[in-house]
């Protein structure tokens, strides 16, 4: 009988496998999805399309949200907006739609109501989300129960209007989304800029929390709410701003890659020209031509 002895397996160890196998099924996820925008005769990037627009004839695929079937064989777009398959399920993710969170979403939400024990949140969805006063750290990280006295000091946490950045935790059975910011990253925002966009742009990420290249500190909100941080330099928000909402216009997919691609190609113009057409148009064209050449294309 053979006896073998193993060492115990070190945490390190553990956490690099678990992410080189998170990265290969990231991998995976890319090239069937190419795949199959390539049967569909689509480019390397994404696919847009427009109301009736025939998507594919093949047979093989099966009809998700936003897409129709005409007979015999014909699928056929209901919205205008990316065609976005998992494996062969063909879906069409609207390009402007309320956003719909999901559970360990990471949002960006200003108060709108101080009510008892909880704030009432805009997620630009399609009701306000609720951040309860037992789901927040209190000043100094004290770890403890919520009191009266914490009740009555609501307002010296957050007010109507603040700006916050949290995470979903649950779904009440109303639908409302059930807020916490108990972690050091999450809280309230200051010191930077607000952005407004169009959620399904803004691609989900591993994270969601970038440092630019140039000194900027990005929280890309899936609820297409951003905030660009910076505490010295207002020109360098302004032009990463600019760049955002050029990405937007141009309904390019939003993430840390993207905007750094299009800061980069804006360095040539001055702050206050980024707002021009053909300004806009020639940075595009730089960032979609780069973004289509890279190996991560416009999906996760």
């Amino acid at each position: 009988m053979n006896i073998e002895f193993l060492f115990p397996r070190t945490e390190s160890k553990e956490r690099h496998e678990h992410d080189v196998e998170m990265l290969e099924a990231d991998l995976e996820e890319e090239d069937l999805k190419r795949e199959v925008l390539t049967s569909l005769n689509s480019s390397d990037a994404f696919l847009m399309v427009t109301p009736g627009q025939r998507i594919t004839s093949d047979p093989q695929f099966m009809k998700g949200h936003g897409t129709y079937h005409l007979p015999p064989d014909s699928m056929l777009s209901a919205v205008a907006g990316i065609v976005e398959p998992v494996n062969k399920l063909i879906l069409v993710r609207p390009l402007h739609t309320r956003y719909t969170g999901d559970i360990g979403d990471l949002v960006i939400g200003r108060i709108t109501e101080v009510t008892q024990k909880r704030w009432k949140v805009d997620l630009n969805s399609r009701q306000d989300g609720v951040l309860q006063l037992s789901s927040i750290n209190l000043p100094g990280g004290v770890q403890r129960r919520k009191t009266e006295e914490d009740e009555l000091q609501m307002r010296k946490f957050f007010i109507e209007g603040d700006l916050l950045v949290a995470e979903i935790h649950a779904f009440f059975q109303d639908g409302a989304a059930n807020l916490h910011t108990r972690n050091s990253k999450y809280g309230k925002l200051r010191n930077g800029s607000f952005i407004n966009v169009p959620p399904p742009l803004v691609q989900r990420c591993k994270t969601h929390f970038h440092t630019l290249p140039c000194g900027i500190d990005v929280i890309l909100g899936l609820n297409g709410y951003i905030w660009p941080i910076d505490d010295s330099t207002r020109e360098k928000i302004a032009r990463v701003c600019n760049c955002i909402n050029a990405l937007s216009q141009n309904f390019v997919y939003i993430n840390d890659t993207a905007i750094i691609y299009a800061y980069d190609a804006s360095l040539k113009f001055h702050v206050r020209e980024l707002r021009r057409l053909d300004v806009i148009d020639e940075i595009m064209s730089i960032v979609v031509a780069k973004v289509a050449s890279s190996k991560t294309g416009f999906f996760q």
